[in-house]
């Protein structure tokens, strides 16, 4: 065990805080490194030497005297409203831009090991010459004495003057708007999609209230106008003046637009303060292009006496992103706004919610502030994604990304319109051309990161809840799992393992013996994962838990206003604070805790939950200070009213600066150091599974989306879920299956075992007040359904993992939409009760209960039956499936070559045993595939080229097989082949012109060419003959 401690000095110039294991053959630079560190660690020493007494005299003298212990020192709440105050400074930009360039080189410094995870401090001298407190905005419009322009404005084009609670005519006219109270009409237009069940928690999608507003903006209004536009080498950099006051406070009177045109497909438009730096958000780190692409699919236009833009795809002359006509821009201290019509209604993203896929945009409102809260509609939640996805009348698609971390309110109206934003930071805004959905999202991935390729056995079955309680109990259930046969790779553990809810322990007494079931997993070829929360146990003695004795020691913990560790509670049995994972030697920090536990439990992935950050309270035991951080001009319509409800102080100090801009990064920069530690801990592919994302979250980790209700309505809504997580470029996702909170039922338990097999991520959890709902505690039918789909997701694991190789590569979803693959149809546009797994396999799932049968739209083109292989023709129409109790529809579509596996119960058993082709062509009798292998754990196989690639092309009569990459050279067998849709009976099968043994099936015309040896690491054909 890795043991903290204070050593005599190596040489004259620097001492080292911790014992020093590397062995003398180093190369010089990692020597280099750990030099640098033992500096830091020296110097950190001598600057918090004060600061370590007085925590020793509170924590030894004052604490035990006061009642509720350390909490009695976080800051209390006033009664005195603080005057308001700037949310960055200079030196925080100079800090972001530190942290930006250390996220960056991290790869390299992973390979120096967990001492060289850190990065310089910028000295705490550095002076902020601006001032402290915001000016008051004045009113400087040149037209206070003209009437505002409010008649015949129809209600579809009236934007908010006065968002927020409780607007009065005399607000709305004090900011020169126009007040009408409106009774609003009937709906006419039509819900998205089917409403399928209502929701037993919150209310339904449909009863949530309308945004309409009673204040608009006048059509004369104008609040910045351009003083000047200039072509630039980048595309187009202008200056907007202020011309009317927004009435928040903090206007900024000059604004700086760069428009960059990055490349053919991707445009970036950038508003800045001209004249004084702001809060600019550091991740994830997107590309630098000071260049403007040769041959730009848009055109962008500034209007300038509205002080608008348009962004207008060439093709089409549609404008897809359009200010002018829309609300005014805004640019206060705490509140922008940008707004932009739309082509259509078709709309995707802005997550995390709970609701369809096609987003309604009859005056709903959305609202990105990570939260703790159990998913209901309406709600803000665990993510916040700035990104949406939209189609336009053609059938061609783009998507819009805001960069920014602060709280965002996003309003659509019926115009159709959207409406953001954000109480802090900067607009800073991509536009991506597509033109076909598949394409937005490799472009937005491109500038947010690529999803990381995850280790081959994580594609497995997860199994874990919540109230174990006990090693023994763990193994029990994990042992009849197995001995039902369902296939399963993964066992978990919740918080309960932990000693008392402390991270990096484990219950020595109910969980005694849990190093020796790891291992005992391992011995049969599977994994273990537990649960690792952020939140440190801050009522420690001293010397007796390293997690707080190191982080106070290296002053890693997030910042009160005393400069003292912010205190909360979570599950700690007295307080809780909180790493600051921004800090120069957070990552070093997490890196040692995530070791020292490793070298106890060889753990093989990580389970990072109540990463909001989640807090019991809100605010510390004394709520949070009363100024503009906590209590904003402009909030958000967020869950509990309050920023800080059940989570941090926004005024805490993070080293990068204000909690209030960092929140919603919390949890990615969390995500960020466990990869990073994972990495060097275990030398091989890093798996984790984080609640709170935000944009490029998939380039580090997965995601689940959380306490889901065990219900018939979040079963279906985890569909939409799963395809958003997938458009976000987080496509290792996942819900519970059967869900979290309350007691599942058989029936609903068996469907969502089904639909669950075919989940990215596939994991069965729930509570720790919920009756067991693994499959053999609930009976043999469930047991029998979770087999038969499970092993049907075992089979088709090849061509799983060859897609998240392609999304790796190229960051396309693993998980899509129906009109990813069809665009031009729109009656695949608002489908959310079916899917499809890369381009070729559509997952009908059974969402009602006691149906046994399912309504599938097909697209047209030809479709197979997966478990039979006979032909239905897709006509562009519904159709009836049959979906017993142990079945869920599975369709292979037209011109596809799917490869598979033979099935086995670990994928450490599965990948030992051959591989085999589906083969199901089109219309014109061709179809094509491809298979992405490696040895599915190692680091960096792709970029190393240590992997096979083989591509399978067929057309009448043949099959060629074609290995373009041998990187990894392991044997990889063929065992079998199916080829769908042959018209006639076969006389004939040869491979590489020698004779193989095959069998025809007649009624579902299905040729099998089976026992198989053929190596699929050289080129080879397969070809058959027909009759007559």
């Amino acid at each position: 065990m890795v043991q903290i401690q204070t050593q005599k000095p190596k040489d004259a110039s620097c001492a080292t805080l911790v014992e020093d294991p590397s062995p003398p053959h180093l190369s010089a630079r990692v020597r280099k490194q750990k030099k640098r560190m033992e500096c830091v660690l020296t110097s950190m020493s001598f600057l918090t030497g004060l600061w370590l007494t007085i925590i020793i005299v509170v924590v030894l003298i004052i604490t035990p005297r006061c009642r509720n212990g350390i909490r009695e020192f976080t800051a209390a709440t006033t009664s005195i409203f603080s005057p308001n105050v700037y949310t960055s400074n200079p030196s925080q930009t100079q800090r972001a831009a530190d942290y930006r360039q250390w996220v960056e080189t991290l790869p390299e410094e992973i390979k120096c090991g967990v001492d060289c995870l850190f990065y310089n401090m910028v000295p705490d001298d550095v002076k902020d010459r601006d001032p402290k407190v915001i000016p008051t905005s004045v009113n400087t419009s040149t037209n206070d004495a003209v009437p505002p322009l409010c008649n015949d404005i129809p209600l579809s084009q009236r934007f908010d003057c006065t968002p927020g609670p409780n607007p009065t005519k005399d607000m709305c006219e004090a900011k020169g708007c126009c007040w009408q109270e409106v009774q609003v009409p009937p709906r006419t237009k039509p819900y998205p999609a089917p409403r399928l069940h209502h929701p037993t928690h919150g209310p339904a999608l449909e009863d949530l209230p309308l945004n309409v507003p009673y204040c608009f903006y006048p059509r004369d209004y104008r609040s910045y106008t351009f003083i000047n536009a200039t072509p630039e080498a980048h595309g187009y950099t202008a200056f907007l003046q202020l011309h009317t006051s927004s009435g928040y406070p903090g206007d900024v009177g000059l604004l700086r637009l760069d428009a960059f045109f990055e490349t053919n497909t991707r445009i970036r438009i950038k508003i800045r303060d001209a004249q004084r730096s702001r809060w600019e958000t550091p991740i994830p780190v997107v590309p630098v292009v000071n260049s403007s692409a040769p041959t730009p699919a848009y055109t962008f236009t500034p209007h300038l006496t509205e002080g608008a833009f348009t962004i207008t795809r060439k093709s089409s002359r549609l404008p897809i992103v359009n200010t002018q006509g829309a609300a005014p821009l805004t640019y206060a201290e705490q509140m922008l706004q940008l707004s932009t019509l739309l082509p259509s209604d078709h709309i995707y993203g802005l997550g995390e919610h709970l609701e369809s896929l096609l987003l309604d945009t009859y005056w709903q409102r959305r609202v990105l502030w990570n939260l703790d809260q159990a998913p209901e509609p309406g709600r803000n939640l665990y993510s916040s994604h700035p990104f949406y996805l939209a189609l336009e009348p053609d059938g061609n698609a783009h998507g819009v990304f805001l960069l920014n971390s602060n709280a965002i309110e996003a309003v659509l109206q019926p115009l159709p319109a959207l409406t953001l934003r954000a109480i802090g930071g900067i607009l800073d805004m991509y536009v991506f051309l597509g033109p076909t959905p598949n394409q937005v999202i490799s472009q937005y991935t491109e500038v947010i990161g690529r999803p990381f390729l995850p280790p081959y056995w994580s594609l497995g079955y997860h199994q874990c809840r919540f109230g174990y309680n006990s090693v023994n109990r763990t193994r029990e259930v994990w042992q009849r799992t197995r001995d039902a046969g369902i296939p399963f790779d993964v066992q978990w553990n919740d918080i309960d393992y932990m000693e008392e809810f402390k991270d990096f322990t484990y219950d020595q007494n109910s969980f005694e013996g849990l190093p020796e079931f790891v291992e005992e997993l391992h011995e049969a070829g599977m994994h273990y994962v537990p649960i690792v929360d952020p939140g440190i146990s801050a009522n420690e003695a001293p010397n007796t838990y390293p997690p707080w004795d190191e982080g106070v020691h290296l002053n890693i913990f997030v910042r009160n206003e005393s400069d003292l560790p912010f205190i909360g509670k979570v599950w700690n049995t007295e307080s809780t604070t909180w790493p600051d994972f921004t800090h120069p030697l957070a990552a070093y920090y997490w890196g040692r805790q995530m070791l020292r536990f490793h070298n106890q439990i060889p753990f093989d992935g990580a389970w990072i939950d109540m990463n909001e950050p989640s807090n019991f309270w809100s605010g510390s035991s004394k709520g949070c200070p009363q100024n503009n951080l906590e209590h904003p001009p402009f909030l958000p319509d967020v869950h509990g009213n309050l920023l800080y409800y059940h989570t941090l102080c926004m005024s805490t100090h993070q080293y990068l600066g204000l909690h209030y801009n960092l929140h919603n990064l919390y949890g990615f920069t969390e995500t960020i150091a466990t990869n990073a530690a994972l990495q060097i801990v275990r030398a091989k592919r890093p798996f984790i599974i984080s609640r709170s994302t935000f944009p490029g979250q998939g380039h580090y980790g997965g995601h689940w989306t959380g306490d889901v209700y065990s219900d018939w309505f979040n079963l279906w809504q985890s569909i939409a879920g799963i395809l958003n997580f997938n458009m976000y470029g987080i496509p290792m996702v996942g819900a519970d299956i059967c869900g979290f909170n309350g007691n599942t039922t058989k029936n609903l338990c068996l469907r969502w075992m089904q639909l669950g097999a075919f989940y990215p991520f596939s994991r069965n959890h729930n509570t720790d007040d919920g009756i067991d709902q693994d499959p053999v505690a609930l009976g043999k039918d469930v047991v029998d359904a979770s087999r038969a789909a499970l092993t049907q997701r075992y089979i088709l694991l090849p061509y799983l993992y060859t897609l998240f190789f392609n999304a790796h590569l190229t960051g396309e979803p693993v998980a899509r939409p129906l009109f990813f693959q069809f665009t031009k149809d729109p009656d695949t546009y608002s489908i959310d009760t079916q899917f499809m797994w890369g381009s070729a396999l559509m997952i009908v799932p059974v969402l009602q209960e006691h149906a046994t049968t399912v309504q599938a739209y097909l697209p047209h083109g030809l479709w197979y039956d997966w478990y039979e292989g006979y032909m239905v023709e897709g006509l562009g129409d519904f159709r009836t499936l049959d979906a017993p109790r142990n079945k869920i529809p599975l369709l292979v579509r037209g011109g596809s070559i799917i490869p598979t596996q033979l099935p086995a119960n670990t994928t450490t058993q599965s990948r030992k045993l051959g591989r085999g082709l589906v083969v199901a062509p089109d219309a014109r009798g061709r179809a094509a595939g491809e298979l992405y292998w490696d040895d599915g754990d190692s680091l960096d196989t792709v970029e190393s080229k240590m992997f096979t690639r083989v591509e399978f092309i067929s057309g009448p009569g043949i099959i060629r097989v074609n290995c373009s990459m041998t990187g990894y050279t392991a044997p990889v067998t063929l065992s079998y082949v199916y080829v769908l849709n042959v018209a006639s009976n076969v006389t004939e099968v040869t491979i590489k012109g020698k004779p193989a043994h095959f069998e025809y099936d007649a009624t579902n015309k299905v040729l099998s060419v089976v026992d198989l040896a053929q190596s699929l690491l050289q080129p080879f054909s397969v070809n058959w003959k027909l009759h007559g």
